[in-house]
């Protein structure tokens, strides 16, 4: 239409005839269920097939990702880009979505085109009680004395064994107090991981109260100790617990009772309560589910893997008691990459409980990581199981009420798990009765570093570092006298010897700018540099951030270099420091800032500083949290 002042007619023009749209619509139509980008070649299309197995009349579940990728990793030792492409075809998935997983996993190396498959790999832990323990001289040797043998000797962060300092891993193979000469026997020995045939023992954890834990130290010369398996664990009164609550003799109410009036709070970091978790997640509706974390990624934290190594069912049957009592029908327990020992060992033993259940189970499904410390976190953790790249998500709403597929999920670490059974049986006063320095209960502590007998040690809530040292470690190592600690691993700060005397505990190491998360307590000795630790864990934090927030990706990257000069720039550091806790969305993020500021407040003398005059900020959360919806306090 010609409207008046318009500067001319407009006129309609044909793009295309009824006839041609009637064939492009065909032609689409043609077109709909072909592939585009790179095809899967029938080779590969074959190896996948034969590394999953039959496809189930649904196929493969979109959760399992993971868990394929390791079979591919296992097989070829490496992720063929090619194989990627095979098995997006088989899952009916796009190829960016398994690319993007793949590739966020240190654990996973994936090759392009023809490359080759690196050969054997040697992981040399460069955490903080390794460093300290001579690790970059057995990195730099290594290559040199391996000569031309196919093998990859590369720096690791934590693998979870700084008892055994400085661990390596050959393939899947942990060797302990690690030499040229124990890597190499382990390379020619062709780096089995087998269990070992020993006899079975009744270890039962009640027996060490105020005590080393046995086998785990400066003598542990064995990776796999002797372990109570499920008929062990069956003969001295294992199970009936949960077989008395399920069959009704035993009253659901009075257990969740004897969990609350415990104090027992999270022992994978934060703290939260555990009988009020149960309290609330049994309080949503139906179906509930359970994730068990023993990522145990903390650098210096080692208990879980010693508890779990000598009395796997200890645990299990405390995962079986919430699941009974919170009314959870999937338990998922995701284990670190790095424990291989003890995934077969778990394997073997959840088996073994199904062949012969005490009671009806929940189904029980266990999931390994792939090297990513981001996963210690709860929401990351719950994406990684979901076989997601594991990123923290935003709270909230609070994984209680949305969770493991969107459903009310009970998150707990390891190790609360493992103290349900005493604590129910022997009453929760039992726990609650233990402690110094008016704290209440016991804390599992992960000791490493200049002490003479590194280990777990089971002592009193509220001892102090010099108590710890003293009456557990044998004191310190010939020619060291204590100078500073961390008493919460990498994330919880450091501090001086002249704060030997501080209650390690929940909410008692805040005034002084640290936490005690997972109880890792790393000790330094007077010829160490406390500057020298911080940035070892702040390098660790860089090369584990998951990138997802950019305060978090490059504060980390930028603190570690500022951390590399001579003289630190204060109001630089802080400035990253605040930027870095305030706007980081999870626990690494905002935990990063502590060692920086530890080091400002105690010990500028290293750094060329005026010393911190004002109080120190609240520390950020540790990275494995146990929040509760709501925003209930912890």
């Amino acid at each position: 239409m010609n409207h008046p002042g318009h500067l001319g007619e407009i006129k309609a023009v044909a793009i295309a005839t009824a006839d041609e749209l009637r064939e492009n619509i065909r032609r689409l139509a043609r077109s709909k269920g072909k592939l585009k980008g790179r095809q899967a070649d029938d080779v590969s299309l074959a190896e996948v097939r034969d590394l999953l197995g039959s496809k189930p009349p649904t196929g493969y579940r979109r959760d399992l990702l993971i868990e394929y990728l390791h079979k591919l990793n296992d097989a070829y030792r490496c992720l063929h880009d090619r194989h990627l492409v095979a098995l997006a075809r088989e899952m009916n998935i796009a190829m960016a979505e398994v690319y993007e997983v793949a590739t966020f996993y240190h654990h996973f190396e994936v090759l392009r085109g023809d490359a080759k498959a690196p050969g054997i790999t040697v992981r040399v832990c460069d955490g903080l009680a390794c460093q300290m323990a001579g690790a970059q001289d057995l990195i730099a040797r290594l290559p040199e004395l391996l000569g031309e043998k196919d093998v990859r000797v590369i720096a690791a962060p934590c693998i979870g064994r700084c008892e055994q300092a400085p661990a390596a891993v050959v393939h899947q193979c942990p060797v302990p107090f690690a030499t040229p000469d124990t890597v190499i026997s382990a390379l020619n020995s062709g780096f089995t991981r087998q269990i070992p045939a020993q006899a079975a023992t009744n270890f039962v954890v009640a027996d060490f109260v105020e005590r080393s834990v046995p086998g785990a130290g400066a003598t542990a010369q064995s990776a796999s100790p002797a372990v109570t398996d499920y008929e062990t664990y069956l003969a001295n009164g294992g199970y009936s617990l949960v077989a008395s609550i399920a069959s009704g003799e035993r009253d659901v109410e009075a257990v969740l009772k004897a969990m609350e009036d415990s104090g027992l709070r999270g022992l994978g970091g934060a703290g939260f309560p555990a009988g009020r978790k149960w309290r609330i997640v049994r309080d949503h509706a139906a179906p509930r589910l359970m994730a068990v974390n023993i990522d145990e990624g903390e650098p210096g934290t080692f208990k879980d893997r010693t508890y779990l190594e000598r009395d796997p069912h200890r645990f299990l049957e405390g995962l079986l008691v919430a699941a009974q009592v919170v009314g959870v029908e999937a338990c998922y327990i995701y284990l670190r990459d790095e424990y291989h020992g003890c995934r077969e060992l778990l394997e073997r033993e959840i088996a073994r409980l199904q062949a012969d259940p005490p009671c009806r189970l929940p189904v029980i499904e266990l999931r390994r990581g792939a090297g990513a410390y981001i996963c210690g976190e709860e929401s990351a953790m719950i994406e990684s199981i979901e076989g997601k790249r594991g990123e923290p998500r935003m709270r909230p709403p609070y994984i209680a009420e949305v969770g493991l597929f969107g459903r009310p999920t009970l998150e707990h670490n390891f190790e609360t798990l493992y103290w349900v059974r005493d604590i129910v049986e022997k009453g929760p006063s039992w726990f609650a009765g233990f402690g110094r320095n008016g704290r209440k209960g016991l804390r599992s502590f992960s000791v490493s570093g200049r002490v003479r007998q590194p280990g777990v040690k089971l002592a009193p809530a509220g001892i102090t570092v010099q108590e710890l040292i003293d009456e557990y470690c044998g004191g310190m190592a010939d020619g060291h006298q204590l100078y500073a600690y961390l008493p919460g691993g990498a994330s919880g700060g450091i501090l001086p010897a002249s704060l030997n005397n501080i209650p390690l505990d929940f909410d008692s190491l805040q005034p002084y700018g640290c936490f005690i998360g997972s109880a890792a307590v790393i000790v330094l000795g007077h010829h160490d540099r406390a500057r020298d630790a911080a940035l070892n864990v702040m390098r660790f934090f860089a090369h584990e951030s998951c990138g997802q927030c950019t305060p978090c990706r490059v504060g980390t990257v930028k603190a570690a270099a500022l951390m590399q000069a001579r003289t630190w720039h204060g109001e630089t550091l802080e400035d990253l420091a605040q930027v870095m806790g305030d706007a980081s969305i999870c626990g690494l993020g905002q935990a990063a800032p502590n060692p920086i500021r530890c080091i400002q407040k105690y010990f500028s003398h290293e750094v060329g500083e005026t010393p911190w005059s004002e109080a120190l900020p609240s520390p950020g959360e540790p990275l494995v949290t146990e929040h509760a919806p709501h925003g209930e306090a912890r």
